[in-house]
Order: C-alpha cells, then sequence, then structure tokens
C-alpha cells in the first residue's frame, strides 16, 4: 500500500511547474508551444463549429482557435498565430470536416488541444514538429528576409 505516496509526490511536483510557469506573462500562442507533450499526442476527426480569434493583451496578431465538433464532444484546440495561418492560405469555417494531430493540455483548468498538424481536404496545415516546437518560432522578426540557396 505504498502506491499513493508516489502518486501524491507526482501530483506535488506538477503543482510546482504550474506555479512556476504561471509567472510568465500569458501569451495565447507562444504558451502553447511549451505546454505541447508528444505522450499526450492523439488524432481528432471533426467538424468545426466555431472559429476563434484570441488577442493578446496589448495588441497583436490574435491566436486562432477553432471549436470541433468531434464524436467525444466539442474540442477547444489552439491552432497557432492568425498571422502564421493566413500565410499558409489555409482558411477555416464553420462546417469544415478536418483531422488534426494535437496534444491534450489543460490550460485554464480546461482540457484543450494544441495543434501540430491540421488536415482539410488536400491542404495540410503543419503548426509544429514533432517534438512540439512552433515552425512559426523563430522566423518573427525576419520573416521578409529568406537567404535560402538552392543547395
Amino acid at each position: 500500500m505504498k502506491g499513493w505516496k508516489t502518486l501524491f509526490a507526482m501530483t506535488a511536483m506538477l503543482g510546482v511547474a504550474a506555479a512556476a510557469s504561471a509567472q510568465q506573462p500569458s501569451d495565447c500562442c507562444s504558451n502553447a508551444g511549451q505546454l505541447y507533450s508528444s505522450a499526450t499526442e492523439t488524432t481528432v476527426a471533426g467538424t468545426v463549429e466555431e472559429v476563434k480569434i484570441i488577442s493578446p493583451p496589448g495588441g497583436g496578431m490574435g491566436g486562432l482557435h477553432l471549436i470541433l465538433n468531434t464524436s467525444a464532444g466539442p474540442v477547444e484546440v489552439h491552432v497557432g498565430p492568425a498571422w502564421y495561418v493566413s500565410s499558409r492560405n489555409v482558411t477555416f469555417a464553420k462546417g469544415d470536416a478536418v483531422t488534426l494531430i494535437g496534444s491534450k493540455v489543460t490550460m485554464s483548468g480546461r482540457e484543450v488541444l494544441v495543434a501540430r498538424e491540421i488536415t482539410k481536404g488536400q491542404q495540410v496545415l503543419t503548426l509544429r514538429a514533432a517534438s512540439g516546437v512552433p515552425v512559426w518560432s523563430g522566423s518573427g522578426s525576419g520573416h521578409h528576409h529568406h537567404h535560402h540557396g538552392h543547395g
């Protein structure tokens, strides 16, 4: 009967980690990337019920969220920065059937899905690498200067 002690220790550790990350300014998009866990990765198919742009406090481009109707009920999906999604020429509208790969995380006490890849028809929108690192990170300041040689 010593299993519950380990469980308690793990819960305590998680509590500390959550408190530490809460100190950071809450930017919906960059924050979601840190939460990505390949351990909870799942594939979800559903229909878009609602498209939301969540604007960060202090202005700037918002983050795109989708409410998906799935067989298991509605799921809130963190897609990524709205500017990135539109730069990939992918749009989401109510009624769109999509399949997405993402990680289930709990934000503000609610379970949400941080999307890694969304497939809509023939379009595939890749948002994060397998490790969960956002593909747009590091291109924030200079995404006008691409020095890609054709090597």
